[in-house]
């Protein structure tokens, strides 16, 4: 590939193919994630990185050697591997005496770092101790954020929308009911965040809508928030741009609800009521006049001629 004037242009049809794979699009692919370990970790941070490739697979990058970067200070690493492996989410995990057992969660725009969330590991699970069956891999999960603080805190919140882009899976128009096998359930209470992934087995309930029950599978992490490092507002909201192909072109007296039903409003003149045409029965017909009882009693008795 040449560079002229900033415009790269293929010499080969593979480096073609490379770069309109590479080319902005209206609908863009699911996000990928790179799962890196910094210079220092341990076994507990090591497995739970592996864990998190688990829940991400197949839309992940797990990176095995260690990378000696520091996010928070330097972030030019994290912006290499991201346009080499073309992902726009990270996972990084270190080690040290200041912050044991560290994750860091981020995404990225345009190969930039957006905003990132550093959080520790108080209390671990690994999907090895806990032996259950698992749910096949690829399965997008169904996500449950509990807790006051997702809603009122600004931290939080950036929190609960970076967890969702991270763990969304990729975007489908239909759902089956034995597809919902997978609940990642957050939880934030005093100042901790519980995460809890079970898998949703259904029985049978004597009716046509089955029992759900719950069973946990792995991983379970018991995080608190640390460092945080958040985009502008202005950045954010262009980050969250659409196309203008993409956006709804909005049509008159038509409006949807909270469930996607369709509602569509009709204009008409105003009716006369007494003109109605209802439907004809026996019932109801009319009557072609009253009858006076009173003078069918005092009726006069006919005159009958008798021939003698």
């Amino acid at each position: 590939m040449t560079q002229l004037d900033g415009i790269i242009k293929p010499k080969t049809k593979r480096s073609k193919r490379f770069l309109e794979n590479r080319a902005p699009k209206l609908v863009e692919d699911v996000k990928s994630a790179m799962i890196m370990k910094g210079g220092n970790t341990n076994q507990t941070i090591t497995q739970a990185l592996k864990d998190i490739y688990s829940l991400k697979k197949p839309n992940a990058v797990l990176y095995k050697k260690k990378n000696i970067a520091r996010p928070f200070e330097d972030s030019t690493s994290l912006e290499f591997f991201s346009k080499k492996t073309d992902c726009s989410l990270f996972v990084f995990g270190s080690h040290n005496k200041k912050r044991p057992n560290n994750l860091v969660f981020g995404r990225l725009f345009d190969f930039h770092v957006l905003d990132m969330i550093e959080v520790g590991v108080e209390k671990y699970v690994s999907l090895s101790d806990i032996k259950n069956s698992k749910v096949p891999e690829g399965t997008k999960p169904m996500l449950v954020f509990a807790g006051e603080a997702f809603d009122s805190d600004v931290e939080h919140k950036r929190l609960k929308s970076l967890l969702i882009d991270f763990f969304r899976g990729p975007t489908v128009s239909a759902v089956r009911l034995a597809g919902l096998e997978h609940v990642l359930h957050f939880t934030a209470v005093e100042g901790k965040i519980y995460m809890r992934s079970y898998r949703c087995l259904l029985k049978k309930s004597g009716c046509r809508t089955p029992r759900i029950e719950l069973e946990e599978i792995g991983p379970s992490f018991d995080l608190v928030l640390r460092r945080t490092h958040m985009a502008s507002d202005d950045l954010y909201k262009l980050a969250h741009r659409q196309p203008k192909a993409l956006k709804p072109k909005k049509k008159k007296n038509i409006s949807h609800d909270t469930f996607g039903t369709k509602f569509g409003r009709v204009h008409m003149q105003k009716q006369d009521l007494s003109k109605l045409q209802t439907r004809k029965m026996k019932g109801l017909r009319k009557r072609r006049g009253p009858v006076d009882t009173e003078d069918k009693d005092t009726q006069a008795p006919k005159v009958v001629k008798v021939d003698s």
